[in-house]
């Protein structure tokens, strides 16, 4: 069994925490806990997350929280304070702006932007039927009449 390297090791434990991060966003999570599940210690923790994900552990935290607040917002009619609770924010504002910095409009824009489109299942189904494998069968089929021998 290979030993990891130091660097591997703690990158490792990152994982963890940002994995945690990735589970619980909604819930509230503070540095201490996260360095807890790193083995590392709160400064410690928030250095190393930047240098290992290029980003603040709030930051990413935000991030995620708004990258789920754009799925409620395409997918569900919840009001936007709903869905700000829903994602971990306690602030309506906090929201709201965190959203705009990080979208670019606001989250009642961002809705009215992006409608859902409602498609008749048929059509879904059309479109996601896997054509690779009906293509691979069709290649198949040809390829079995022209080694078939001719009939006299």
């Amino acid at each position: 069994m290979a030993r990891l390297t130091a660097q591997e090791d703690t990158n490792r434990r990152m994982l963890r925490a940002r994995d945690l991060m990735d589970r619980s966003y909604a819930e509230p999570l503070d540095v201490p806990r996260l360095a807890a599940v790193a083995h590392l210690s709160p400064s410690q923790f928030g250095r190393v997350f930047k240098s290992v994900f290029g980003e603040t552990p709030h930051r990413y935290l935000q991030r995620r929280r708004v990258e789920r607040a754009m799925t409620l917002l395409r997918q569900t009619d919840r009001p936007v304070t709903q869905v700000a609770w829903d994602v971990g924010f306690a602030s309506l504002g906090t929201f709201s702006r965190t959203f705009s910095t990080v979208v670019g409009c606001s989250p009642s824009e961002f809705r009215a932007q992006h409608q859902p489109v409602h498609v008749p299942s048929c059509f879904i189904a059309a479109w996601t039927r896997p054509r690779q494998r009906q293509r691979q069968r069709e290649g198949t089929a040809v390829s079995e009449k022209q080694q078939a021998p001719a009939a006299d």
